[in-house]
């Protein structure tokens, strides 16, 4: 069903995962463009510290802490937003976790709540946001990743749940459309960005793990999703990367699997590690939009705002084209 399209600053958006990274970023700045936000993360101590920040930069906002993983917590936070808001626009299933480590060294026990998160996280806040959407009407974006669609090395489970994510948002896609739903679905899938996710992870490694080049900016997620909230849109990759990585692998995938080799040493920092993580609890007094990344960050993608602004991005670069053609001319 088409949906007219409302502006960030006419929406009540809901984002999971909002005390820390892309979910913080993209609450800061629906607030700063005049969105009422709720906010979810299982950390009581930052996520009021966001709601805070938001507000006295002007913004309105409310929290509402509870773990992705229980169904309950989910139908508790849309309460929470129809309470204090009167509906939902938009619902943002970003809240993650992950574990760096050969597959075979994995503790199940480890892999098992990374799914209960990262999977079942989703289905929890897709499955409530649904049941809100199909009467407001509104967009449902999940966050998945660049390996959604492809396999990584040290990160296998976190690939896997990622899998498991794409393949639930793109059926329950399906299934809303036959039913004429009211429901924008769209899977968001970043490539490397630099938030705490590397520090947030449960570690096996000899060392503190780190992202592999190249790696793009939380901002620019943040604004990609809301783009989305204002834009009916089946999926988005950010990041240039995240295209060519998942081209190579449809067109070539036993090239793409020596090109991965490399990620064995790329995604250790050579630092001594930490160990726990996040999986089971999260940690207070780190409100981060940014990570440690010690590399460049790229705060920009031609082919992301490209595939956002596919007429206004050919016509900037017509207009560059005749600009150099002028200049050339003028050296004459």
């Amino acid at each position: 069903m088409a949906l007219k399209a409302k502006q960030v600053k006419d929406q009540v958006i809901v984002i999971t995962g909002a005390s820390s990274g892309i979910g913080l970023a993209t609450a800061k700045e629906a607030a700063s463009r005049g969105a009422r936000v709720v906010l979810n993360s299982r950390d009581p101590v930052d996520l009021a510290r966001a709601v805070s920040e938001i507000r006295e930069d002007g913004g309105e906002a409310v929290m509402h802490v509870g773990d992705v993983a229980d169904r309950s917590a989910m139908e508790s936070l849309a309460d929470t937003a129809i309470t204090a808001f009167r509906r939902i626009d938009t619902w943002i299933n970003n809240a993650g976790v992950s574990i760096y480590g050969e597959i075979s060294e994995v503790d199940l026990h480890y892999a098992r709540r990374l799914f209960e998160t990262n999977y079942w996280g989703v289905v929890n806040g897709s499955l409530v946001a649904v049941e809100h959407l199909s009467v407001f009407g509104g967009t449902l974006i999940n966050v998945g990743s660049v390996l959604s669609e492809t396999g990584y090395p040290l990160q296998g489970h976190y690939s896997a749940s990622k899998h498991a994510v794409k393949g639930f948002t793109d059926s329950l896609r399906i299934e809303l459309e036959r039913k004429n739903a009211p429901v924008v679905v769209t899977l968001i899938q970043p490539a490397a960005i630099d938030t705490p996710y590397p520090a947030h992870a449960r570690n096996y490694l000899d060392s503190e793990p780190k992202h592999q080049a190249p790696v793009y900016a939380p901002e620019m997620v943040a604004d990609a999703i809301l783009s989305c909230a204002e834009h009916a849109r089946r999926n988005l990759r950010v990041g240039g990367s995240a295209k060519m990585y998942t081209s190579i692998e449809k067109v070539a995938p036993a090239i793409a699997d020596r090109m991965k080799l490399s990620a064995f040493d790329a995604q250790q920092s050579g630092r001594p590690g930490h160990r726990a993580g996040t999986l089971f609890a999260p940690v207070s007094g780190d409100l981060r939009v940014r990570g440690d990344y010690p590399g460049t960050v790229r705060s920009w993608s031609i082919y992301t705002k490209t595939a956002l602004h596919p007429v206004a991005t050919l016509v900037g670069i017509a207009a560059l084209g005749v600009g150099i053609a002028a200049a050339i001319r003028s050296r004459d």
